[in-house]
């Protein structure tokens, strides 16, 4: 029996490393793997690889072909039992004759209606094999399906003493090679990643994904369309969205409109948008996930509004002082006894640096 136990843990494990193949590519869907097993043996793999693409359990499925027939399959999330974008994947799973359903995870979403249609059509499922694993790696895409917005990251490059930027706006570089190296590739995780208008005035920076093939959203939140029309990341050709106010001038937006930029408007808010309405809007946009890499305008707004789920903050060990230094986060602040503390803290050190990541909460 634990020989059993131990070989189905095995073949989950692999399900759950194929479904983080889909990092930043997923949107809102989550990320979900899967693996048909017949007499010890993988006969069929599969994965979610991009928004609106078939779903692990039907690719694996396909792969078996006539071999799925009396095997096993094991699958990261329930499989859907409605139609989307794709068919039902519970009918797929009936139709190929598997025998046994392991599913590490219940979705919230679908109430439990996937794996009831499969027990009904006799096939035995187990449920809650490496649960916390599965929870894990898919805490954004459950975290988004509660609150309706995508899930948001706040990363930031600090000094000692909380600066990203010294007296005459500079920031380049605070952190170091390594570290820069390891951030970078978060943006390969996520489908968007975001920057306010004095950052991508300041630093005109790129907002590419190190990684080939993943190109995230680059937004830029603008409230009064203060951007130029020149920035490099709208002469690159690559996607690039900017969240403005409904109140920012006609002129400055037409002109962002002609140099190749989507224009999200919303209502006004604290700190120029309603990033509230401006979230929302993104995830029926179809954007799960979010990386804010600052500035500190935008990652007070987001504290503030408790609109940033994650923090990963990369500390150098550099002090700059003086009063007219940036600070890291801007905003209204909190006082001591209600300042916001870091859960599931974990340190990585990159260099000289320390990589400091956890929820916010």
């Amino acid at each position: 029996m634990k020989g059993r136990r131990t070989a189905d843990a095995r073949w989950m494990r692999r399900a759950l490393e194929l479904a983080g193949r889909g990092k930043g590519a997923v949107g809102t869907n989550a990320l979900v793997g899967a693996v048909v097993v017949r007499g010890g043996r993988v006969v069929g793999e599969g994965w979610h690889a991009r928004y609106g693409a078939p779903h692990a359990e039907p690719v694996a499925l396909a792969a078996a072909g006539d071999r799925a027939r009396g095997a096993t399959l094991y699958v990261t999330l329930e499989p859907c039992g409605h139609t989307g974008k794709t068919p039902p994947c519970s009918r797929a799973i009936v139709a190929s004759g598997v025998k046994t359903v392991f599913v590490a995870l219940r979705d919230p979403s679908r109430g439990g209606r996937g794996t009831g249609e499969l027990r009904r059509a006799g096939i035995r499922v187990v449920e809650g094999l490496l649960e916390d694993e599965a929870r894990k790696l898919n805490e954004s895409f459950l975290a988004a399906g509660r609150t309706r917005r995508p899930f948001v990251t706040l990363k930031l490059a600090v000094t000692l003493d909380g600066r990203i930027a010294d007296e005459k706006g500079r920031s380049r570089w605070i952190s170091s090679r390594p570290a820069r190296a390891i951030t970078r590739r978060l943006r390969a995780d996520n489908d968007a990643v975001m920057v306010g208008a004095g950052t991508a005035a300041a630093d005109d920076p790129g907002l590419r994904s190190p990684v080939a093939g993943r190109t995230p959203l680059r937004i830029i939140v603008d409230g009064l369309a203060r951007c130029r029309p020149g920035l490099g990341l709208l002469r690159d050709g690559g996607p690039a969205l900017f969240i403005v106010s409904r109140r920012a001038p006609a002129a400055r937006v037409a002109a962002l409109r002609r140099a190749g930029a989507e224009i999200l408007a919303v209502q006004p808010g604290a700190g120029g948008v309603d990033l509230r309405r401006a979230l929302k809007a993104l995830y029926a946009y179809g954007v799960g996930t979010v990386l804010c890499e600052g500035g500190a305008g935008l990652a007070g707004s987001l504290i503030d509004g408790r609109l940033a789920d994650r923090a990963v903050f990369v500390v150098a060990p550099l002090v700059i002082g003086g009063s007219g230094a940036r600070s890291a986060v801007a905003g209204r602040g909190r006082l001591l006894d209600r300042a916001l503390r870091l859960k599931g803290v974990s340190i990585t050190r990159a260099g000289d640096d320390t990589l400091v990541a956890g929820r916010l909460c």
